[in-house]
C-alpha cells in the first residue's frame, strides 16, 4: 500500500492552498488504489483542528475534515504549533489529534511520498 503524507502549513482561511490540500487529501482517500494518507497540519494550519469555524460567507471546512477522518486520513495537529496558538486545551474535530514532531519525522520516513501546501 502506496504511503503519502501531506504537510500543510497554509491557514485555513485568506488563500486557496488549504482548500487544495483538503482536494488532494479527498481525491486520494477516495482513489481506487486506495493509499495511506497523513495530513500534518503545522504553523497557522493547526486551527483547521478547531471544529464550529465559518468564514465570512458563513462556510467552514469542518465538513472536509469530517469526511477524511471518515475516510481513514490521520490528521495530526503539530503540538508545538497548536500551543503557540493557545489551541491545546481546545477541543478538536473528532478523528483528529495533536502529533509531535518525532510522529512527523516517523511518517516522513515511512512514506513513499511526501507532498507540502
Amino acid at each position: 500500500m502506496q504511503k503519502i503524507l501531506i504537510i500543510l502549513h497554509a491557514p485555513p482561511y485568506g488563500s486557496e492552498r488549504c482548500l487544495s490540500a483538503l482536494r488532494l487529501a479527498t481525491a486520494l482517500a477516495g482513489n481506487d488504489a486506495k493509499p495511506e494518507v497523513t495530513l500534518f497540519l503545522m504553523s497557522d494550519a493547526t486551527v483547521l483542528g478547531l471544529p464550529n469555524q465559518v468564514d465570512g460567507a458563513g462556510n467552514g471546512l469542518q465538513g472536509m475534515v469530517e469526511q477524511l477522518v471518515a475516510q481513514g486520513v490521520v490528521i495530526k495537529l503539530c503540538r508545538t504549533c497548536a500551543l503557540a496558538r493557545g489551541l491545546g486545551e481546545l477541543p478538536l474535530i473528532p478523528g483528529t489529534s495533536i502529533g509531535t514532531l518525532i510522529e512527523l519525522a516517523e511518517s516522513t520516513l515511512a512514506a513513499d511520498k511526501v507532498i507540502t501546501f
